[in-house]
C-alpha cells in the first residue's frame, strides 16, 4: 500500500526538526544520524532515502532553526505595545529561560564554535543564517545593518558566555549586563 500524499515530506520534517533540537542541544559532531533519526522516531536506515549525508541535514537543520528562532521573536516583539519592539528581542534572548533551554533557542551560539571549524558548505549556510538574524535584528531595531552586527554580537556573546560558566551568578550577571549594554546601544541608535 503506498504512503498517503506528502509522506515523504512530513517525514524529512520530522528528520530536520529532530536534528535542530539535537545540534542545539548536543552539537554537531557529538550527534549521530541514528541518535537524529530516533528522536525523529525512525529507525536510521532510512535517512539516506532523505538526505545524502550528515551536511545537508546539517544546513537544513539551521535554516530550519533560525526561521522557528526568527518567528518566535518576531511574535514576541508583536505582543509588545510598546516601542521600541526590539527591547522585547533583547529581554527574550537575554532570559535565563533562552539561556537553559538551548534544545529550544537560537542555534547560531549553541554551534558557532564547531561551525568555524566545519565545511565550507556547512560554513556557507551558517552566514546565510546568520546575516538573516543581522537582517531581522536591524529592521526590526530599526537600525543599519553595522549596528544590527553589533547588537546580534552583543547578544549571541552574552548569551554563549552565560551558558559556558558554571557560576550561577556569574551566569545572571552576564545576561543583565548584555540586556543593558544591547538596550542601550539601540537607544543611542535612535538618538544620533
Amino acid at each position: 500500500m503506498p504512503y498517503p500524499k506528502g509522506h515523504k515530506i512530513k517525514v524529512r520534517n520530522k528528520i530536520v526538526e529532530s536534528a535542530a533540537q539535537a545540534f542545539r542541544t548536543h552539537g554537531i559532531h557529538d550527534v549521530s544520524v541514528p541518535f537524529i533519526m530516533k528522536g525523529a522516531g525512525l529507525t536510521h536506515g532510512g535517512f539516506y532515502a532523505h538526505f545524502d549525508n550528515k551536511e545537508q541535514l546539517i544546513g537544513e537543520a539551521c535554516r530550519y532553526a533560525i526561521s522557528d528562532t526568527i518567528a518566535l521573536l518576531q511574535k514576541a516583539a508583536d505582543q509588545e505595545k510598546q516601542n521600541p519592539k526590539i527591547n522585547t528581542v533583547i529581554d527574550y534572548y537575554l532570559s535565563s529561560y533562552h539561556r537553559d533551554k538551548a534544545e529550544m533557542g537560537c542555534i547560531i551560539p549553541a554551534l558557532s564554535a564547531e561551525v568555524s571549524r566545519s565545511s565550507e558548505d556547512v560554513r556557507q549556510i551558517f552566514t546565510h543564517e546568520v546575516e538573516r538574524m543581522i537582517s531581522f535584528i536591524s529592521n526590526l531595531a530599526e537600525i543599519d545593518t553595522s549596528k544590527g552586527s553589533a547588537l546580534f554580537s552583543t547578544l549571541v556573546g552574552s548569551l554563549v558566555l552565560a551558558r559556558t560558566v558554571n557560576d550561577p551568578e556569574l551566569s545572571d550577571n552576564l545576561l543583565s549586563a548584555g540586556k543593558q549594554y544591547a538596550k542601550e546601544l539601540v537607544r543611542t541608535s535612535y538618538t544620533c
